[in-house]
């Protein structure tokens, strides 16, 4: 039984972890792992839009958003009148008041969980198996409760001892999960439930989605294998885990330095430069920020070429941790009865389902991007020709350098960064964000004070997610600020799902039933939430998502010095992990297997990246962006400019990703267990038939630092599929934002009734066709995937 919690981690994606987050403190510089393009602008108008402050009732609540982000001394003052209350636990747990309070926690947990396998294990009537869905259901809850949230915990809070007791505490409940994998008798329990008619009658369309889930972890665990081959499986899972684990941590470079003297560095930025020299040689370091910069800006072509070469050749150990991991699982995947690693991970909660269909999206995909990559690499040449007449072809190391040209050309002197983001405060960010989910969905942010010892830091600020329905709907934890000892990558992560609490369930809290918790809650409700968030409506108990939002933006500690400014990439950076917190809010699930974000792997990325298009859009940015000091409307033509830039040659970028997803499904197909197994030349070899641009030379090994291939393995296409839904989302439903589009209400309706709702309960095509009207879509299958990869990422409506 494949946990939720291990099939849906923190939503770290490859969007996240490529934008430029810190890249100097990074272990690797992940600008090589070829960052995607930015989202497309809505509107390249250069009017200045009308402003749409927040009225009413919510005014006063509006204003003091900004000012908690804004002023830290305001937060300090609005923090404290959480103060005077007994000292409560982490995110208002009662059990982790101290660092020995994680064990606690998951002690009791277990004890919960193995009460709830015996009974299912003891299931024999009509009605007991009528039941079996939800309590597997509870009993996934149960262990995400302690793995999502010692998850985060251990990678996020500052204190050692906490995160080594939260280890710990993820550790024990882990173990019991490998347990539960190999349990035959829940699977044959659930068995006996969907074979029986009488049984799935009573199921919800909900209950028998959950169920199918359910059912197809258990068989991609071997469960039903001789205990030999299951022993196998759980070997095979170990290894898989830390060589994937060492290729990730040894990632190395054929050569850790490139030694050249600094007079071949003519162009490079003179302080990096000058940090880098000793004695007369630049020390350049082959996988970091410096040896990108350099690629972009050293106007010596041989000297560029030798730092392509060693930017561009992993070791040989690294490549060969890399072919290791590809046989390990694709060994794993036999033993579970599939042709290949990319045959069992399609088949979960994927909307592709299988290779074939993957194929057909990025082979339409290619065919639709490639007249774009030819007019991207024509200009390039043109550029080039500009500096050296008798250039008659273009070579790999000069697409960076040529671009940087081709992008530093439109630039003006007065619109860089630094001055677009004096109108992006954080405290009027996180002011549009409420202002836009009130228009679009009908919900708004609202601060709350922390309790004494609920936050891990106090640069922490709660936020309370109100629905003008159906009042709190979600607590959102917002830890944005830099600190030294902090993870750079920006990040959402759901502490926990949404779930109906059932009456029976509840029943186990009253009455003092549940001894363990004597004296700890106020009430049955609060026993069965561990203290934490939860709704009553209709006589119904919910719990409700409570979401971390982790980014890594710099932070004044003094009013005197104005409050912290967003370049856009951050502006960008914050509207995509919000995209992804949207989803976990607005999906209205009885069950936590199919809560929010736990829905089709590719489609997860959809409403985070179609938030990019919002924060493009004149008529949002409208909402809140004001100069910090003036008060001064944004010009949006400086957006124009920057989405200019950004956007060129963005077919280019398109192109590499679409040849790195070929490459993540051929190391992931039946190729692995061949004994000339190469994937050099798989990728040389798909460069060769796919690629418009300069091929990457032989000798070079750039596969060996595609460290996505660890956490992706056969779905690093879902990037990619999801930009592409994404632009036909904005263009059909918002009509990308020409007549105020954007911030129309029924538009928003459209979205959340027919796709952020379900999360993952209901069939994602179906999801997909409701939401752009499009029966073409129905049903899924290769011929979708086709469609959707004909559409490219283009710009225009297509009705």
């Amino acid at each position: 039984m494949i946990h939720p919690s291990l099939r849906s981690r923190a939503w770290v994606c490859s969007s996240c972890l490529l934008r430029r987050a810190a890249p100097i403190r990074q272990k690797r510089y992940l600008s090589f792992l070829s960052r995607t393009a930015p989202a497309a602008a809505s509107s390249l108008s250069s009017t200045v839009p009308v402003d749409h402050a927040a009225t009413g009732a919510h005014q006063q609540n509006d204003a003091l958003l900004r000012q908690i982000f804004d002023s830290p001394r305001v937060w300090v003052d609005y923090a404290k009148h959480g103060g005077g209350i007994r000292k409560t636990g982490l995110f208002r747990n009662p059990y982790l008041t101290r660092p020995d309070g994680f064990l606690t926690y998951a002690h009791i947990s277990l004890r919960r969980a193995r009460a709830i396998v015996e009974k299912v294990l003891k299931a024999s009537s009509v009605e007991d198996y009528r039941g079996i869905v939800r309590q597997l259901d509870r009993l996934s809850d149960i262990l995400c409760r302690v793995l999502d949230m010692t998850d985060f915990v251990r990678v996020t809070h500052p204190d050692l001892k906490t995160q080594r007791a939260a280890s710990e505490a993820w550790d024990l409940v882990y173990q019991y999960m490998n347990e539960l994998n190999t349990m035959t008798g829940l699977n044959d329990q659930l068995g006996k439930a969907m074979d029986n008619p009488n049984v799935t009658a009573a199921w919800s369309d909900e209950e028998m989605t959950v169920a199918q889930v359910l059912k197809l972890d258990f068989t991609k665990s071997a469960v039903n294998l001789p205990k030999e081959y299951r022993d196998r499986f759980v070997h095979l899972s170990s290894k898989i885990s830390t060589v994937q684990s060492d290729f990730v941590q040894d990632m190395a470079p054929d050569q850790d330095f490139l030694v050249l003297p600094s007079s071949r560095f003519q162009g490079m930025d003179p302080v990096e430069a000058r940090s880098l020299t000793r004695s007369g040689s630049l020390y350049l370091p082959t996988l970091s920020p410096y040896a990108a910069q350099a690629l972009r800006s050293v106007k010596d072509e041989n000297t560029r070429k030798l730092i392509y070469y060693a930017s561009r050749t992993a070791s040989r150990r690294s490549v060969d941790q890399l072919e290791t991991l590809m046989r390990l699982r694709g060994e794993l995947a036999g033993l579970s009865g599939f042709e290949s690693y990319a045959h069992m991970a399609l088949r979960d909660r994927m909307m592709a389902k299988n290779p074939e269909s993957v194929k057909h999206f990025l082979q339409a995909l290619a065919s639709s991007n490639k007249p774009a990559v030819s007019k991207d690499v024509a200009d390039l040449l043109s550029e080039k020709v500009k500096c050296r007449p008798d250039a008659v072809s273009l070579e790999p190391w000069d697409k960076d350098y040529y671009a940087d040209a081709i992008r530093r050309s439109m630039r003006t002197s007065q619109r860089h960064d630094d001055f677009l983001s004096a109108y992006f405060s954080l405290g009027t960010v996180m002011q549009g964000l409420s202002r836009l989910f009130t228009r679009l969905y009908g919900i708004r942010l609202e601060p709350r004070e922390p309790l004494p010892g609920e936050t891990w830091h106090p640069d922490v600020r709660r936020l309370d997610v109100i629905s003008d329905v159906d009042g709190h709907v979600a607590v959102l934890y917002c830890d944005l600020f830099y600190r030294p000892d902090k993870q750079p990558n920006p990040a959402h992560f759901t502490l926990r799902c949404s779930r109906e609490i059932s009456k029976t369930e509840l029943a186990e809290f009253g009455d003092g039933a549940d001894t363990e918790s004597a004296g700890l809650f106020a009430s049955a409700e609060d026993a069965a939430n561990d203290g934490m968030a939860f709704s009553t409506r209709d006589g119904t108990v919910k719990q409700l998502p409570t979401i971390a939002l982790v980014c890594d933006f710099p932070q004044t500690r003094s009013s005197a010095t104005g409050p912290a400014l967003l370049m856009f990439y951050q502006l960008e950076t914050l509207f995509h992990e919000m995209g992804h917190a949207i989803h976990s809010v607005l999906a209205r699930t009885s069950f936590q297997n199919v809560a929010g974000t736990r829905c089709a792997t590719d489609l997860a990325e959809l409403p985070s990246t179609l938030m990019e298009f919002f924060a493009a859009d004149p008529t949002v940015l409208a909402l809140f962006a004001r100069h910090h000091e003036t008060d001064e409307p944004l010009p949006y033509n400086l957006v124009t400019d920057k989405l200019r830039q950004s956007r060129r040659l963005e077919a280019s970028d398109t192109e590499n990703q679409i040849i790195l997803a070929m490459l993540d499904q051929e190391l992931h197909s039946s190729l692995a267990l061949d004994p000339k197994f190469d994937s050099t030349e798989i990728y040389h070899g798909l460069q060769r038939k796919f690629s418009s641009l300069p091929l990457d030379p032989q000798g070079t090994r750039w596969q060996g630092f595609f460290g996505h291939l660890s956490g992706y393995g056969s779905t690093y296409y879902s990037y990619l599929f999801d930009r592409v839904l994404a632009q036909r989302v904005w263009n059909i439903v918002f009509g990308a934002g020409h007549k105020g589009g954007a911030l129309d209400r029924e538009n928003g309706e459209q979205l959340k009734e027919n796709l952020l709702k379900w999360g993952g309960s209901r069939d994602p095509w179906k999801c997909l066709a409701g939401t752009l009207k499009d029966d073409r879509l129905v049903d899924g299958g290769e011929e979708s995937m086709a469609l959707v990869g004909s559409w490219g990422s283009s710009s225009h409506v297509e009705r």
